[in-house]
């Protein structure tokens, strides 16, 4: 080979004398041929995928000034290598040949035509790019210009060194040719480096600067630079994030993982089936067998019961599509996951150099006679490779964080998806909270493991590739330190084993913790009526107790994982040295081989540290592999039984259906056969439970057909919630067919007829339409087309008014019953004044809903905004009380504190101080001093050791031909084995006292947080998104308890490493510490510009978080609506665009990583630099041992440096969860639960309640909502509170429980001013049955009696007067029956008797009804009216009713308008008096 390249270049090609002199100098040869091809190969290697854009139609972007020069410079280019062929040519057969002797060598043919080939395959390359209209620059053409650029340079030196050697230049042409050359590569590198920005570039540019930025821009991250100088000058605020790249944002990302998802689900179900099959066919078997067995068999099967059970069990938790979701994601984010696969891979064969250059450089201070021009060379060169390494390292996790992103974002919108589909089967197995905690916990553990993958493969080659360099320098004795690795392995699977069955466990807790906070912000008002924080509280605090009492398992688990680990590298080292120099006397440990091995074990160091780590992750993802792949695999539900045929005449028919909640559940309607007509009002009447509710959710295909179909005619339903909202949407909608449930319950008898006349009746907006209304209003039944009577989910009667009255039916006793008081109704029939009416064509602006609004917020508006334009386009218009809250909104400013859901604060600033001393409060002062100084014990012993080492390698020079004498061995070995050991029983015993103290920190947060959200006024919770206290109880408080322990831990870990480093640096050359001060300046600078950028960014983050959730959860409290409207994709895009705002200040915060490490790096990388440098300044005042030391330590700072500004800004970050936390423990609190002044034991005793000029205000910015009210009821009087909606009426109610504190005058009870009562004792004495019963999740004993403080006995008693006894004995678990999530399990009506049932079971002298009755039918009205009547005459009873029938035998009447008593007197002198009252009575046809 050798031969032949000396003949191709007619000169020597190898010579290594060239190297060993002062001046050092390469052959011409090598310059000619290795250094010309190896950057046109590497252009020749890019060129093809450059060439692809030739291959695509794609519009071309206009030549632009740039473009031109650069395509003049390699026509220049090329030029230049013609004329050296040219003159090669003309000098070997021109005219003047025949006078050479000797012939040019080849090469000098072959190199021009080389070049200029390869100028015209870049300016190919450069013309491809003008097809790539979104690229600015081609890095492969800047790596190739700087390649060649830097190759020629060994030409460049030896041309001028030759012509300065001889006074003269031998060859000018080709002397000129190549200098004109050279100069026109040196433009065309700096051409290479400026962005040619296209139209279409220039004005994504303006919304993301990423999109201009230029191959060294990004492998630097100086594009980002502007963001970091902005966020150091002010606050980031979410309107300074960019715009997201196309391929960034969640629709892009969502469509390539669905797409997957899809296709990888539909292989996961197929071997489902293919197990279930395989599993019945083995039971079939087994049944067969079965029939002939004998006594002893049936005898024995006894023992195997328990494992059936076990076995049993474990089929039914997995049975459900498995192992999809991992290769959805590697499928879906291949092209991602190959990038940072190659770039983790070049990282670590770089990681090697390091020790190898270390080598050099030890070498070269013992030989004092090798030339200085080598010794700069090994101080050079660690920088370049190290700068090399920063740069690949950079791009690997900016691509492992971006994949991490991705896949957090690909699975929330995949979960947010599923939630608008699941089935009522898989919905049971997941509540809301749960659902919640799938968005949070588990997609970010995905996350998280994302950004470590490539460490599975990566650290198992770290450590081959150490154990094979070890192998080199110590030869067999490697094999001890791979036998102790080994040894190890067992153990990391039992700690695997134990830490996954701590993480399962710790997940369910997690989960029933966030039921038990969903339950009680979705009750919090019940709580604080019936005084039951604290028993909710201790349900939370108990669950939580189990949390942490797992958490600290885990935790100890990892300190023992911590402590074998951090021994490993430590014990490896010892046997490894200590078998070396045992085997033979001849091993004699010298400062090359140490300190070449302790380079290496330093790397071998970082994949056994973060082995236990990974293992971890791992572990922690497996579970919610699991938990994410049940969820997402569970059943949609099945639409199959509705069909939309229009060539049937009925608008709506139903053929013998029969639906059940869920597959193994009994049905809840049966053989129901409907045929309704297009235009016909249908009401649908029937008792509670009798399956009214079902029957409207059977027809929007919420419930699961067992048998019969469906059929609508026409696309559009319109079903509806229990509000006037609701109704209007309805009205908007302009639907073919309008399902109403019950709309009118919840409006007073003027409100309740006039929507029937002017929007649901016979003359009213909708009387083209199909309307099924279900409705316990007996006085509309006469104007209604048809009736349908359901008794226990069947069909008894069908027909219109008369007809069911005249067939003497079931409907007609009900009627008699019921309707007695109603008779008057057919002949009144009053029409509303139409002067109080105005028509408004469209909804105003000023109800877009906001991101993180309430649920009627998000779900009314949202689907209101989007039918009002179709509205508004038929010229259609909606009638809107002239004087209402919705015209004075629309004309009105939006005044301050008036907005009903206040914007979430956000900290801007540095963390403050006192925020990281509530922490360390938190955990204890004495765990974190004793934590401290163990830690800080366990670094003086790295120093130690590796300072013995150093002393370990003169026995080389001491004992050099001599016998090593073993007593000096053995104290080698000991004093290095003991430090070594007690660095990992130091860092167990820290990491203990750690864990201690963060289980502490987490206690006192959790419970000071759940403590104080229990204790704030009702307004916090009327102008907060639940949402947004979900997020402060879930990400914020995993936060708490995992991230910022483990960020602690870390950051006085690294702090201890550098200022350990930068020691051992100035111990070995002391000039190093005039290099310290200005570096440690630069890096304060750095620290400071990037840690207020990133603190921001992380704020933004958790702020645009919350709306993520809030989202969730009200479309969850909104599905059936959504999917009745069918509005699943606007939700769906509103969803995506909620993600997209987190995501725009999630992509700059890991942006912001990256920018700093690569400047951090770049810092440690001079470090190195200096310490080498300074080391070859000074080789004859050093020894090997401290250059070995100092350099090996240098070379460790890269990375030390990097993480500890990374996790101090982690920890800033992290930190910014324990101040959002605080934030919410320092919100005002409501009176106190208990005081001194507590009242009589029988209080109240007599109910006697006196109002005394009572005013009160939502809110101190707001208007008055009660003018004083003054009124004395006495005791067992029965009060009557009607009045028009809005007038003041539920407010009373809040006010004698002080939900609402007055503003002026007082309330009197039996003697008592009751603001001087604590909350407790005055909320304990009344008791209220509130408009909406609010059931929690848990047993239907905890939620009559969740103190526990009274027997079986009382309970069973009251449900028996709530007539539930033979309900609940009917149950299989009877009071420990549990109740599903908002009490879904049981009708409306069964939930108001149990809110009877609890008004009963507290025996309280003074009753609230808050319309206790409007939204249940007439025969329970009837039960709860007559139960109170008999169970409550010695009390005083206060009664807010619509239905007025309900408080005609009360003692007095109560009317408000506007928040004053306008009448107050007995209801036969108010009728006589014809005022409010009377007409209000003849509006309701009394």
């Amino acid at each position: 080979m050798s031969a032949a390249l000396e003949k191709y270049c007619g000169s020597v090609f190898w010579n290594a004398s060239y190297l060993q002199r002062a001046d050092p100098d390469l052959p011409v040869c090598v310059e000619r041929t290795v250094l010309v091809w190896f950057p046109v190969l590497f252009l020749w290697l890019c060129a093809p995928w450059h060439f692809t854009s030739f291959c695509k139609k794609s519009a071309k972007a206009p030549a632009s000034r740039l473009y031109i020069c650069k395509q003049i410079v390699c026509g220049l280019l090329f030029l230049t290598a013609v004329a050296e062929l040219a003159l090669t040519l003309g000098e070997d057969y021109g005219p003047s040949s025949e006078y050479t002797l000797q012939k040019h060598p080849a090469v000098l043919y072959i190199k021009p035509v080389l070049f200029a080939v390869s100028w015209i395959v870049v300016m190919l390359c450069q013309e491809s790019m003008r097809r790539r209209v979104k690229s600015v620059d081609s890095g492969s053409l800047f790596l190739f210009w700087i390649l060649q650029v830097l190759c020629a340079v060994f030409q460049f030196q030896t041309l001028l060194r030759e012509a300065l050697a001889q006074d003269e230049v031998p060859d000018v042409p080709h002397f000129s040719l190549f200098y004109i050359s050279y100069g026109l590569q040196l433009i065309a590198l700096v051409l290479s480096a400026i962005a040619d920005l296209s139209p279409e570039v220039k004005k994504l540019s303006q919304t993301n600067p990423e999109a201009k930025a230029t191959f060294l821009s990004r492998i630097t991250f100086n594009w980002f630079n502007s963001m970091v100088i902005k966020g150091y000058k002010r606050p980031l605020v979410q309107e300074d994030m960019w715009d997201l790249k196309e391929e960034e944002s969640t629709h892009s990302i969502c469509q390539q993982f669905e797409d997957v998802m899809t296709k990888e689900l539909r292989k996961a179900r197929s071997v489902l089936q293919k197990k279930r099959n395989k599993r019945l066919a083995c039971d079939d078997g087994q049944n067969g067998l079965a029939k002939g067995v004998s006594h002893d068999v049936l005898v024995m099967e006894e023992t195997g019961k328990k494992k059936d059970k076990k076995k049993a069990k474990k089929d039914s938790e997995s049975d459900y599509p498995q192992s999809w979701l991992i290769p959805t994601i590697v499928k879906s984010f291949k092209g991602v996951l190959l990038e940072s696969a190659f770039f983790r891979l070049i990282q670590d064969l770089l990681a090697f150099a390091s020790p190898q250059l270390l080598k050099l450089m030890i070498a070269f201070v013992q030989d004092k006679s090798s030339h200085a021009w080598s010794g700069y060379l090994y101080a050079v060169l660690p920088l370049l490779v190290a700068f090399l390494q920063s740069v690949i390292l950079q791009q690997y996790f900016q691509r492992c964080f971006v994949l991490g992103m991705k896949v957090r974002t690909a699975i929330m919108a995949a979960i947010y998806k599923k939630a608008l589909v699941v089935s009522n089967d898989s919905r049971k197995e997941s509540t809301a909270g749960e659902i919640v905690n799938l968005m949070s916990a588990d997609a970010q553990r995905f996350n998280n493991v994302t950004n470590f993958i490539h460490l599975l493969w990566s650290c198992p080659l770290q450590i081959a590739l150490s154990i094979a360099f070890l192998w080199i320098e110590l030869g067999p004795s490697v094999l001890a330190g791979l036998l102790v690795m080994v040894l190890m392995v067992p153990i990391n699977g039992w700690l695997a084993t134990k830490s996954r069955a701590f993480q399962v466990e710790n997940m369910k807790f997690k989960d029933s913790r966030m039921k038990i906070v969903n339950d009680i912000l979705n009750g919090i008002k019940i709580l604080k009526y019936y005084a039951w924080e604290s028993s909710f509280e201790s349900q939370v605090q108990a669950i939580r107790e189990k949390e942490l009492k797992v958490m600290r398992k885990f935790a100890y688990l990892s300190s023992v994982s911590t402590f074998i680990f951090s021994c490993a590298p430590a014990i490896v080292s010892l046997a490894t040295f200590a078998v070396f120099v045992s085997v033979s006397p001849d091993n004699i440990l010298d400062a090359e081989k140490a300190f070449t091995s302790i380079s290496l074990l330093n790397i071998l160091r970082f994949p056994l540290s973060m082995l236990p780590q990974l293992i971890s992750i791992m572990v922690q993802t497996a579970v919610s592999k699991k938990r994410l792949e049940k969820f997402l695999s569970g059943s949609d539900l099945d639409m199959t039984a509705i069909k939309h045929d229009d060539s049937n005449k009925a608008a709506v028919s139903m053929t013998d259906g029969t639906f059940a909640w869920e597959r193994e559940t009994e049905p809840v309607l049966k053989h129901v056969s409907l045929d309704i007509a297009p235009g016909r009002l249908v009401a649908v009447v029937g008792a509670v439970g009798s399956g009214k509710t079902s029957l409207i959710l059977a027809l929007l295909g919420e419930l699961h057909c067992l048998k019969g179909h469906i059929n609508i005619n026409g696309i559009n339903l319109s079903g509806g919630q229990k509000q006037r909202s609701s109704l209007a949407r309805a009205v908007y909608s302009s639907a073919d067919v309008f399902l109403l449930d019950d709309p009118l319950s919840a409006v007073d008898s003027h409100v309740g007829k006039h929507l029937f006349e002017q929007v649901i009746g016979p003359e009213g907006l909708l009387r083209n339409k199909t309307r099924i209304l279900v409705t316990h209003g007996i006085s509309f039944l006469p104007y209604v087309d048809e009736i349908v009577v359901l008794v226990n989910g069947v069909v008894s009667e069908v027909g219109s008014y008369n007809a069911l009255r005249a067939s003497k039916g079931a409907f007609n006793e009900f009627m008699e019953t019921y309707g007695k008081e109603d008779s008057k109704a057919t002949g009144n029939k009053a029409a509303a004044q139409e002067s109080d009416y105005e028509e408004i064509d469209t909804l105003p602006a000023g109800l877009e809903p906001q991101a993180d609004g309430s649920p009627e917020d998000i779900v009314s508006n949202t689907v209101k905004r989007e039918n009002s334009l179709r509205h508004s386009q038929r010229n259609g218009s909606v009638k809107v009380r002239k004087n209402s809250s919705l015209r004075s909104k629309k004309d009105s400013g939006d005044k301050k504190g008036q907005r009903l859901i206040e914007k979430e604060t956000m900290e801007t600033g540095r963390v403050k101080f006192s925020v990281y001393l509530q922490y360390l409060r938190a955990m204890g002062w004495c765990y974190v001093t004793w934590s401290f100084l163990i830690y800080f014990i366990q670094n003086v012993a790295i120093i130690g050791q590796n300072l013995w080492l150093s002393d370990w390698t003169y026995d080389a020079e001491d004992y050099f031909n001599t016998t090593y004498p073993n007593h000096i061995r053995d104290t080698r070995i000991g004093v290095f084995g003991a430090l070594g050991i007690a660095q990992g029983f130091l860092v167990f015993l820290g990491t203990i006292l750690l864990v201690d103290g963060s289980i502490c920190a987490s206690r006192t947060l959790h419970t000071n947080l759940l403590s104080n959200i229990l204790k704030v006024p009702m307004v916090f919770f009327d102008t907060t998104p639940s949402g947004r206290v979900v997020n402060h109880f879930t990400k914020d408080i995993f936060t708490v308890d995992e991230l910022i322990p483990m960020s602690f831990r870390s950051w006085i870990l690294c702090l201890l490493g550098v200022l350990g480093t930068l020691f051992v640096i100035c111990l070995a050359t002391p000039i190093f510490t005039a290099v310290v001060v200005p570096m440690a300046v630069i890096y304060y600078f750095v620290l400071r510009f990037y840690v207020a950028t990133s603190r921001q960014l992380r704020r933004l983050d958790s702020v645009s978080r919350s709306p993520i959730y809030s989202h969730f959860g009200e479309t969850v409290s909104g599905l059936s609506v959504i999917r009745a409207y069918g509005h699943q994709q606007r939700f769906l895009k509103q969803n995506e665009d909620t993600i997209d705002q987190n995501l725009k200040s999630v992509y700059p915060w890991i942006v912001s990583n990256r920018w700093l490490a690569m400047r951090l790096e770049s810092l440690g990388n001079l470090v190195v630099f200096f310490s080498a440098l300074f080391a070859v300044i000074s080789r004859d005042s050093l020894n090997s041992g401290l250059v070995g030391l100092s350099i090996s330590y240098a070379l460790n700072v890269t990375q030390t440096l990097n993480w500890l500004v990374r996790i101090t800004s982690e920890l800033e970050t992290n930190i910014v969860a324990v101040e959002r936390v605080s934030e919410y423990t320092e919100i005002k609190n409501e009176a106190p639960w208990i005081t001194s002044n507590r009242p009589p034991d029988d209080w109240p005793s007599a109910g006697n309640i006196r109002f005394e000029n009572y005013k009160v205000r939502y809110r101190p910015e707001l208007e008055l909502i009660l003018h004083g009210i003054t009124c004395d009821i006495e005791t067992t009087e029965k009060i009557g509170i009607v009045g028009r909606t809005g007038a003041g009426k539920s407010s009373l109610t809040n006010c004698l429980f002080r939900i609402i504190e007055a503003s002026e005058g007082r309330i009197i009870i039996d003697g008592i001013d009751i603001s001087t009562l604590e909350l407790h004792d005055l909320r304990s004495r009344l008791t209220i049955i509130p408009q909406h019963p609010v059931l929690f999740s848990g047993t239907l004993r905890m939620n009559l009696d969740p103190f526990l403080m009274f027997s079986d006995e009382e309970i069973w008693n009251v449900l028996e007067l709530a007539h539930l006894k033979d309900y609940v004995q009917g149950l299989p678990t009877g009071l420990t029956h549990e109740v599903a999530e908002g009490g879904e399990n049981l009708s409306l009506g069964q939930r108001q008797l149990l809110c009877l049932a609890r008004a009963l079971l507290r025996k309280s002298r003074i009753l609230i009804l808050d319309e206790a009755t409007a939204a249940v039918d007439l025969e329970t009205d009837d039960l709860i009216q007559s139960t109170i009547r008999r169970e409550f005459s010695h009390c005083t009873v206060l009664t807010i009713a619509h239905r007025l029938n309900t408080i005609l035998d009360s003692s007095r009447v109560m009317v408000l308008d506007s928040g004053k008593i306008v009448e107050f007197d007995s209801p036969s002198t108010l009728l006589h008096k014809q005022g409010h009252f009377y007409s209000m009575a003849k509006d309701a046809g009394i």
